[in-house]
């Protein structure tokens, strides 16, 4: 990839205390509840561990003022989960942060620092 444009890459986390309230990959497992109606076929359908996708809910379901994910227990009526009403305004506001972020792409900031940036690294320090 030499002599090629170097990318910018935006990450956008949100935080409350120390954990990340929000991230992309918090996200896309909101994505994956809202079409998947369940929080382990969520899991299952981005590759994650049970684990790992309910330790993610459960910050998520911390650190915003009210969940952003209701769960329903099985049983004959079945169970599942669902956005919640700030869970489904929380997403929407957090993709629109990203869009947002991503337009510093054509930024004039950054054609200023992509036009000192190496495209790949020198080998030591003092390489000239």
């Amino acid at each position: 990839m030499a002599g090629s444009t170097p990318p910018l890459k935006i990450k956008v986390q949100i935080y409350s205390g120390d954990e990340i309230a929000m991230g992309p990959g918090k996200a896309d497992l909101l994505d994956a509840i809202a079409r998947e109606g369940s929080i382990s076929a969520a899991g299952r359908a981005l590759g994650m561990s049970y684990r790992r996708t309910w330790l993610l809910v459960d910050v998520m379901n911390r650190c915003w003022d009210l969940p952003l994910i209701a769960t329903a227990a099985g049983g004959s009526k079945g169970g599942g989960a669902r956005l919640t009403e700030l869970g489904a305004s929380v997403l929407a506001h957090y993709r629109n942060l990203q869009a947002a972020a991503q337009q510093a792409e054509s930024d004039d900031a950054w054609a200023a620092l992509q036009s000192a940036l190496r495209p790949l690294p020198r080998a030591a320090q003092h390489e000239d």
